[in-house]
Formats: C-alpha cells, sequence, structure tokens
C-alpha cells in the first residue's frame, strides 16, 4: 500500500522528468537553429567531388562546405570556370582544408563548387611533376622536358604538376568556350587518364580575343583548338616538320587556334570578303594585339600560318610572358 508521503515524491518527481524534457528539447532545439544560421549565413556553395587516379565516380558533400572562389579566379575575361591547383595552393584556398579534408590536397581530383551566381567553377588539384616516372605516368607517355636534358631559362623549366583527365572529365567546362578536352595531345587514344599541362593565363587570354574580335563586330561564337597540350615525346616527332624543340606547347601555355562558328571544322570568313585566307587569321592577329595592350599580364607570342591541311589557316597564340612575333604577310589586306 503506498503512503501519502510515496505519492507526494512520485508526484514530485513526476513534475522534475517532465521539466527535464522540456528543458531537453529546447536545448536541442536552440542548437539546431545555431547550425542553420552558420550556414545561411556563410552562404554554402554545393560541391562535387571526383576523381583520384582512375576513379569515375563522383559523390556530394552531406553538409555543403563553404569554399571561397574568389573573383580574381575568373580571370580578366571573367569567362574561366577552372583553377589548377598544386598542394600548397589548395592549401590557400579559403575553406579547401576544411570542406575536403588534407588527404585532398595531395590528391588529383576535380572539385566542383556551385557560386552564388549559379556557375560551377572548377578546382583542380595537380598531380605533381615528380610523379612523373622517367617518361611516363603509369601507362601514359610523356617524354622528357627541355630542363630535364639541358639547362633552361626559368621561363622554360619543368611544369609544376599535371591535370588528370579521364573519359569523365574531359568534357569539363575551362570557361564560356573551351573544354578540358581540348588541350589534350592527339595521341595514345586508347590510354587513360591522360595528362596535360595547362595555365589559365591562356584560356583567360583566348577568351578576351574572342571578345575582342565580337566588340570589332565579327562573329566569334565557337573556336577550335587544332592543337593545346604537346607532351614533350610527341611534340619531339613533330620537330622535323616545323615544331620547336621547346615549343611553349609543352609547357601548357600555347595553343594553335581558328574560328569556326558554323562547325565545319575550317577557318571561317570573318572578313566576308568571300575568302578563307590569311587576312581572315589576320583580325585574330589585331584582337591578340588589343587583348595584349590592355592586359600586359598576357603578353606572349604570336604566329599565323597559311593550310597546313584540311583546317585551313590558324594562329597560334601563346601567354610566355615576353613579346615574340613571326607572322605572314597577311596584314597588307587584313589589318583593321
Amino acid at each position: 500500500m503506498t503512503s501519502v508521503r510515496d505519492s507526494a515524491s512520485i508526484s514530485m518527481f513526476r513534475k522534475a522528468y517532465s521539466l527535464l524534457g522540456f528543458v531537453a528539447l529546447v536545448v536541442i532545439a536552440t542548437m539546431g537553429l545555431a547550425v542553420v544560421r552558420k550556414y545561411s549565413d556563410g552562404d554554402p556553395l554545393s560541391s562535387t567531388s571526383s576523381g583520384g587516379p582512375g576513379s569515375a565516380g563522383s559523390e556530394t558533400s552531406a553538409v555543403p562546405p563553404i569554399v571561397e572562389i574568389r573573383d580574381s579566379l575568373l580571370g580578366e575575361s571573367r569567362a574561366l570556370r577552372f583553377a589548377t591547383l598544386t598542394s600548397e595552393e589548395a592549401l590557400r584556398v579559403p575553406g579547401f582544408l576544411k570542406a575536403y579534408g588534407e588527404a585532398a590536397i595531395r590528391q588529383p581530383a576535380v572539385h566542383t563548387i556551385v557560386r552564388p551566381d549559379s556557375i560551377p567553377f572548377a578546382l583542380v588539384v595537380v598531380r605533381p611533376f615528380s610523379a612523373k616516372q622517367g617518361e611516363r605516368i603509369g601507362a601514359y607517355r610523356l617524354g622528357r622536358w627541355p630542363a630535364e636534358r639541358w639547362l633552361m631559362s626559368r621561363n622554360y623549366y619543368n611544369p609544376d604538376g599535371f591535370v588528370e583527365v579521364t573519359p569523365d572529365n574531359a568534357m569539363l567546362p575551362l570557361s564560356a568556350h573551351f573544354v578540358l578536352g581540348d588541350f589534350v595531345t592527339h595521341d595514345q587514344k586508347d590510354v587513360w587518364p591522360k595528362y596535360v599541362v595547362l595555365e589559365s593565363k591562356l584560356i583567360d587570354k583566348l577568351e578576351l580575343v574572342m571578345q575582342a574580335l565580337q566588340r570589332r563586330g565579327y562573329r566569334a561564337d565557337r573556336a577550335v583548338v587544332l592543337s593545346g597540350f604537346r607532351a614533350p615525346y610527341y611534340n619531339d616527332r613533330g620537330t622535323a616538320e616545323g615544331m620547336a624543340r621547346a615549343s611553349r606547347h609543352q609547357y601548357g601555355d600555347a595553343a594553335d587556334v581558328l574560328i569556326d562558328n558554323d562547325g565545319d571544322g575550317r577557318m571561317d570568313d570573318l572578313n566576308g570578303d568571300g575568302r578563307v585566307d590569311l587576312a581572315d587569321v589576320g583580325l585574330i592577329s589585331v584582337a591578340v594585339a588589343e587583348v595584349e595592350r590592355a592586359h600586359p599580364s598576357l603578353v606572349g607570342g604570336l604566329g599565323t600560318y597559311t593550310a597546313m591541311g584540311p583546317s585551313g589557316p590558324f594562329a597560334h597564340v601563346d601567354v610566355r610572358g615576353t613579346s615574340a612575333r613571326w607572322e605572314s604577310g597577311w596584314w597588307k589586306r587584313g589589318k583593321g
């Protein structure tokens, strides 16, 4: 039989237990609200990571990490959609380490961030140059850079690292008009992953050249890269055909390009005179000169070539850091 005193004790215990439960609920709700506010105030960016050698998959973060993509990474053209990062550079990206962990700075991968303006931006962690064993990384043959064979000036030092290209990331947008696969060496078609040296300054300059053409009233909706990165062993094979032994193509800062709006694989008649010739490529030269005057940090080489195949005439553009010119006699008819 329960006494009056026991009944009072049980009643007090039940009240205390109910109060404790209410306090716990308040604490949990407060903590949940704090988490929501933290990510809301921090302007979180969605993130997808893919990569690792031979990795074809991707995974989406459970909690959106806060990684800051500064406007400077968009380039002078404001059209860049990627940045290549060594381990040291990855550490300097605000929020990268917190978002992906320490292992990510050493693991080749593509980390795609969606900026507040809804434009995807790829942070590409490169494989270091030291990963090359002899002439190869894995099954992919690269060859030996000039500085591995003889003394070279600083402008021809070995590159810092390589972008790992897989069938899944070959269509990764680098900018408004170019994708990663545009710059792969034209060889070893069945060997994956492939490796590319790529300078964002080159892509930035090409975008600015297209913008300059458009400002002058010429249609420049689509560009074709005839030759982007050339691995040294591949470049050496072509020296008899006019490829320079120390070609800038080996350093990821040069490309042979043409404007091909109609998608037929040939240089377009940009000036509308009914012919496709060096006068049309000359308009690219004029645009390059305009870009270099406005952006001295993008100064480099410019060469114009007559038809060397079915694609017709084309232009070589690079960002070597010093001005170099080897132009054909287009300008009497094409400059303007």
